[in-house]
């Protein structure tokens, strides 16, 4: 689904991805970790394609396509989701109102007939159970006045609600008390697939108590340093990543795969 293939990528002239590789399968979920500044939202901002982050050198392939070529809205509509660290509010908007546009504008892109409020409405109130959300969430404006926990449980709505095909999700668990924590865990258990994949960028294990992945990646100073299966973020979470910092060299690429 995903290839990453010796990524560089920066913002401002400052070089922050050093040769990322990566491969993705359908079906899979990996963890992204690593200390602050090693790269994590860099990764997930440009596979996004946040105008900021420039890509200097690599490629990256979207079921055989060229992610690079495509603009944001257009990675959108082809089923690549962004959930932020920290969502803005769109203030005025409904959050009914931008999800119906953004799942028809969906539909349009597959060739399939958009639904009328009404429809959408049902549809709506039905994926609001995977994040236990209620009727009144709907008709305030995107995120505003919402608590930490809301906005990221308003971002997990949205994927259910457009059923990606990758998800990355960057630090989803930040901010986030037990009750939110098991919320937004669930809905992302509930939505995974055998025909989508997740990226979870994380610095904590705790996320990955309730949504395991099956292969985890170590990002220092802007490279994989480690890479292997969820045993790994638990020996992170006892030595911490300063061990790590003077091993970050390049990995040519080999991703770890089950046998």
């Amino acid at each position: 689904m995903l290839e990453i293939k010796d990524l560089h990528a920066g913002i401002d002239g400052n070089e922050i991805l050093k040769g990322i590789n990566l491969t993705v399968k359908k079906g899979e979920i990996h963890a992204i970790m690593g200390p602050n500044g090693s790269g994590k939202s860099t990764l997930a901002k440009v596979l996004a394609g946040h105008p900021a982050y420039q890509v200097t050198k690599g490629e990256i392939l979207y079921e055989g396509k060229n992610l690079l070529a495509m603009a944001p809205d257009e990675r959108a509509r082809e089923g690549v989701f962004m959930a932020f660290q920290y969502p803005i509010e769109v203030p005025g908007v409904s959050n009914a109102q931008f999800l119906r546009l953004a799942y028809n504008e969906k539909r349009k892109h597959l060739g399939e007939e958009e639904l009328d409020p009404l429809e959408f409405k049902d549809l709506l109130k039905e994926r609001a159970k995977v994040v236990e959300m209620d009727a009144s969430f709907m008709t305030r404006s995107v995120n505003e006045g919402f608590s930490g926990g809301e906005k990221k449980r308003n971002e997990i709505l949205q994927m259910a609600v457009l059923e990606p095909k990758l998800a990355v999700l960057d630090e989803t668990d930040s901010g986030l008390d037990i009750d939110a924590l098991r919320i937004v865990a669930g809905g992302i258990n509930q939505l995974h697939s055998p025909e989508n994949a997740v990226i979870l960028v994380t610095h904590y294990q705790r996320l990955l108590d309730y949504v395991v992945p099956q292969y985890v990646h170590v990002l220092a100073n802007g490279r994989i340093a480690k890479e292997g299966g969820k045993e790994l973020a638990l020996e992170l979470e006892q030595k911490g990543y300063d061990w790590l910092k003077t091993t970050a060299t390049e990995t040519s690429g080999a991703t770890v795969r089950a046998s």
